[in-house]
């Protein structure tokens, strides 16, 4: 069975493949809700009438619940939201497949500078509290970025990230018990 791209995001929740009804139900939680309408803005953002209505509804979500993500922003399938709370991510900014990102998180631009841009995260990326990441850089597949870290350079596949300024730390397992539920 093909599952739509939002029951992958909340397979990641809860390791269940959920009805639409029962979807619906989970949306009681903030994150899961905002999830929910950002997917739906994203599958409409180039119908007129439906698009402009549901940019509308993220509209209202995004100051409700402090999420600053756009339609634009390309986000791979199974999506999670650890909490509620503060939260920006620059449209051109690219995530991958089942990353998680905590509260707090900020993944921004670079104006100036030889990594000037906008940051590219791959598969399977765990994001801790009011991590910082910004600039034209790359982010590997498996990488977990601690909480306050501040990440303004290109980070390796298999590796653990700590601190202000970030230091690499090399790990297999960096995301072992953190990610859980891949799709």
């Amino acid at each position: 069975m093909g599952y739509t791209v939002i029951q992958k995001d909340f397979y990641r929740e809860s390791g269940k493949w959920l009805s639409s009804f029962e979807i619906w139900k989970k949306c009681i939680n903030p994150n899961l809700h905002f999830i929910y309408i950002l997917r739906k803005t994203q599958q409409h953002h180039r119908k007129p009438v439906l698009g402009v209505f549901w940019k509308l509804v993220l509209r209202h979500y995004q100051i409700k619940y402090g999420y600053q993500i756009y339609p634009e922003t390309e986000i791979g399938e199974g999506f999670y939201l650890g909490h509620w709370g503060s939260l920006v991510i620059n449209p051109k900014a690219k995530i991958g497949k089942n990353c998680n990102i905590a509260q707090g998180v900020t993944i921004g631009q670079q104006n100036r500078g030889k990594l000037q841009g906008f940051p590219t995260i791959s598969d399977e990326v765990w994001i801790g509290a009011n991590a910082v990441i910004v600039g034209g850089i790359t982010i590997g597949n498996n990488v977990l970025i601690a909480p306050n870290s501040y990440v303004n350079f290109d980070v390796p596949a298999n590796s653990l990230v700590v601190g202000n300024p970030g230091i690499i730390y090399p790990s297999e397992r960096a995301t072992e018990a953190y990610i859980n539920h891949t799709v």
